[in-house]
């Protein structure tokens, strides 16, 4: 078994044990998001019966139970945004991993010898080379989309 083949399959372990961990985080994340959602949905149902019911609270009281309302929307927004960020990157690292998955494939047939392909070798490899790259290009088509959101947010 020749050092590079050895080479390869460790760094493919490699990057599939570091994708397999930020998709752990990225699901940990989720979850505290979702957590974070349901606690600012309950402050903002308070808050918002405090409006409705003291209509004779003072103005200064009401103005700042206002701004609190304000200031959880804005904190939702912000999660909703991150939470979009984090949908992107899930999907980043399926097309990751499938193109790593890909990537081995075609290795394998331009591995063997040109006089052993058979027909329908070169047909398979054109097949997943074809694959390789519509991946390659949902990929593409993500980071624009991450582009596009960060310089709409600035």
């Amino acid at each position: 078994y020749p050092t590079w083949k050895r080479t390869l399959a460790r760094q493919a372990r490699e990057s599939q044990m570091k994708r397999f961990c930020r998709a752990q985080a990225i699901q940990r994340r989720l979850e505290e998001i979702e957590v974070t959602f349901r606690e600012l949905e309950q402050q903002g149902i308070k808050l918002e019966q405090l409006l409705r019911a003291e209509n004779e609270s003072p103005a200064d009281l009401q103005t700042q139970w206002t701004n609190q309302l304000l200031h959880l929307v804005q904190k939702k927004n912000n999660l909703i945004s991150e939470e979009s960020d984090l949908m992107i990157a899930v999907q980043e690292l399926k097309l990751e991993e499938q193109q790593c998955q890909l990537d081995q494939k075609l290795r394998s047939y331009m591995n063997k010898q040109v006089t052993l392909k058979t027909p329908e070798d070169e047909k398979v490899e054109q097949e997943i080379l074809k694959q390789l790259l519509e991946v390659v290009n949902k990929r593409d088509v993500l980071i624009d989309l991450q582009e596009e959101k960060r310089l709409s947010e600035l």
